[in-house]
């Protein structure tokens, strides 16, 4: 079928599908321009300006785990742990260029269907499941935030020191009337580049997180007065307000997964490229970099100011160290909700990859259909909402979950995906690119081996830590 041709070089079509078509249905064209080949995809006509892709791409990137970043400076000092988040960053900018290369090479821009066309069935299914395990996780991470922070910041506001039995102080049915009336509708919206303006708008909230952690900093004096308990006498010892360089210790080991899990993205990459306006791989590849480098920015400046407020006193969770000074803190309040608002907000972010793992396992080649559109985002929603309600803990789920799909999505599937994509005769299994994948794909079963031991043995020694997550 011959698409007619618009005057800015993009493609009419009659059909929109969501999460693209069947390699079978899919139509890839090669149009030459100044002798060289430019892939163009005709799944799609994308609409999403540059700077709502970087809005959503970067909403993907922020996490509940910027909490714990200054704790994990704690255990590493300021200049390991800066090499460590280098490293990682420019990882995860080589791994978006792995799956943009196998996504051009082969016309496609889903995630499941790369699976498809590199291992068969088996890789659709494998990646549609990583998928949806990962994203269910990090949902279900957002949404106990909400349950267990939600009622904090009611009460405080109320100027209430103690919690009470009424109905808006409980954290269950709070987390449903957020479901309903902030994720439900973002959730429906038919395309993720809708969702640019309150992306924009959780990054906002994330900006003003750091600015309080930076005011903070020289608002709060070393060594640490904590509230309602503290006496002039306190002896401390002389290094508690110096900053450490290079930190080895029992810790350390745990904050690579913590810092490799902040980065990941990648489940948004390709949805997000489908709906890119003017979509070329170096205009996406743009978007990752920009994105990732200002998560970076943001990650490294909430860790070191964090740090260097409260040095070894820093707690696992940020906020609670601030607590500690003054509970009714009118600013640190502030930021609670700020921090309540990002997450709620990016919990339709991390949705959509999931219906679209879900449309491309269960509906191969089916047109966008608005009923199914919303049956599979309410039943998505209902799932998470019963996992956080009823289940007390769920760390130990959501450590193994973390431990082996943030690996796959981030290092082994687009290391894969490169290796059997990408045609020997354009690149030989011993050329650098394809060495590179190979290494890099292995780089990821060792993370995956390290946070898997790293679980086990917390679980022997009766320790429970959050190795980071999303």
């Amino acid at each position: 079928m011959e698409l007619p041709k618009l005057s800015n070089g993009n493609h009419q079509h009659n059909v929109g599908l969501e999460g693209g078509v069947s390699p079978e249905e899919e139509k890839f064209l090669q149009h030459k321009s100044d002798g060289k080949k430019t892939p163009q995809f005709t799944d799609f006509e994308g609409k999403t300006s540059f700077g709502m892709s970087v809005f959503n791409l970067s909403n993907a990137i922020m996490g509940s785990g910027i909490l714990g970043l200054s704790y994990a400076m704690s255990n590493t000092g300021i200049v390991l742990f800066l090499v460590l988040l280098t490293c990682i960053a420019c990882l995860s900018c080589y791994s978006i260029h792995l799956l943009l290369r196998s996504a051009g090479v082969v016309g496609i821009r889903a995630y499941e269907q790369l699976g498809l066309r590199a291992f068969g069935h088996p890789g659709k299914i494998l990646a549609a499941v990583v998928i949806t395990l990962h994203n269910i996780g990090a949902m279900s991470s957002y949404l106990f935030i909400v349950k267990y922070e939600l009622p904090l910041v009611i009460q405080a506001f109320l100027g209430q020191t103690s919690s009470s039995d009424e109905w808006f102080m409980n954290g269950n049915y709070l987390i449903i009337i957020v479901t309903v009336c902030v994720i439900l509708p973002l959730a429906l919206m038919k395309h993720l580049g809708y969702l640019g303006y309150t992306s924009g708008f959780s990054l906002t909230c994330m900006v003003f997180f750091l600015i309080a952690v930076i005011y903070k900093r020289f608002n709060i004096s070393c060594p640490l007065e904590v509230f309602g308990n503290y006496s002039v006498h306190t002896e401390t010892p002389e290094d508690t307000c110096t900053p450490k360089f290079f930190t080895i210790n029992q810790e350390t080991a745990y904050t690579i997964p913590i810092l490799a899990f902040a980065f990941v993205c990648h489940p948004e990459v390709l949805p997000i490229y489908t709906e890119l306006r003017n979509p070329t791989k170096r205009r996406m590849q743009n978007i990752g970099n920009v994105s990732i480098l200002g998560m970076f920015i943001m990650y490294f400046l909430t860790a070191i100011f964090g740090y260097l407020t409260f040095y070894d006193n820093t707690e696992a969770e940020l906020l609670h160290t601030y607590s500690r000074v003054n509970p009714l803190d009118v600013l640190i309040l502030c930021v609670r909700l700020a921090v309540l608002v990002a997450v709620t907000l990016t919990v339709p972010v991390v949705l959509f990859p999931i219906r679209r793992a879900l449309t491309q396992l269960l509906f191969p080649g089916k047109p966008f259909y608005w009923l199914r559109h919303i049956i599979i985002a309410m039943c998505l929603l209902f799932a998470v909402n019963l996992l956080v309600i009823f289940v007390p803990n769920i760390r130990d789920i959501f450590g193994i979950i973390g431990a082996t799909t943030a690996p796959s999505l981030i290092f082994i599937l687009p290391g894969l995906f490169y290796i059997r994509i990408i045609p020997t005769d354009q690149e030989p299994m011993n050329s650098r690119p394809k060495i590179q994948a190979a290494c890099f794909t292995a780089l990821g079963f060792i993370f995956m081996t390290m946070s898997l031991t790293f679980i086990g043995i917390d679980w022997m020694s009766g320790e429970k830590r959050n190795l980071g997550g999303h």
